[in-house]
């Protein structure tokens, strides 16, 4: 098993766009793979490259540790996009890898439909709801440059602000390689 080391708030990649990915070749399937294997070792259900420092719009997504998932197969997202969302709304609490220990409540659309490439390159529609839909949404924020505490209200902003300087700064106990300090 091989693992990358993940950015966390504050390093510049995390508040880039990323870019599209055009072929997959045998380099993108082992980073894939290496995405996986990163995830599931900071005990994560989603991560998106640019947490591991690819430019490439990418995420992957295993829920098997989710009751109710159990018999999901993860899954990989290449280009994705949300082309609809429900009205209805739900909120729920959130981590993220990328801000290791720190959760807040999030709103978020209850139903989503997503397009995307899967590792074949074959387009896939997808409806999703529930954990699933939350997930979706959260990694692809991440490939819009957007955390998860960028969507919560300016009290809890402010109550996070002091948590988010440590992490930048690296300056908490983290239990899964993480990146250098960026300048």
């Amino acid at each position: 098993m091989s693992v990358f080391p993940i950015n966390l708030y504050g390093d510049k990649i995390l508040r880039s766009k990323t870019t599209p990915v055009k072929n997959i070749d045998d380099k993108l399937i082992s980073q894939i793979t290496e995405m996986f294997d990163t995830m599931r070792n900071a005990n994560g259900m989603g991560l998106a490259a640019n947490q591991v420092g690819l430019d490439k719009s990418i995420f992957v997504i295993d829920l098997t540790v989710v009751k109710g998932y159990e018999k999901t197969k993860p899954m990989v997202f290449i280009n994705p996009k949300i082309t609809s969302s429900s009205d209805d709304t739900v909120v729920l609490e959130e981590g993220c890898l990328s801000i290791p220990d720190l959760r807040a409540d999030v709103i978020r659309p209850s139903l989503i439909e997503v397009v995307y490439y899967d590792a074949d390159m074959k387009e896939v529609k997808l409806e999703a709801s529930d954990w699933l839909a939350r997930v979706i949404q959260h990694e692809n924020d991440h490939l819009n440059g957007i955390y998860f505490t960028d969507k919560v209200d300016d009290e809890t902003k402010k109550k996070l602000k002091k948590n988010l300087i440590k992490i930048k700064n690296r300056k908490i106990d983290i239990d899964y390689l993480v990146t250098e300090k960026s300048k």
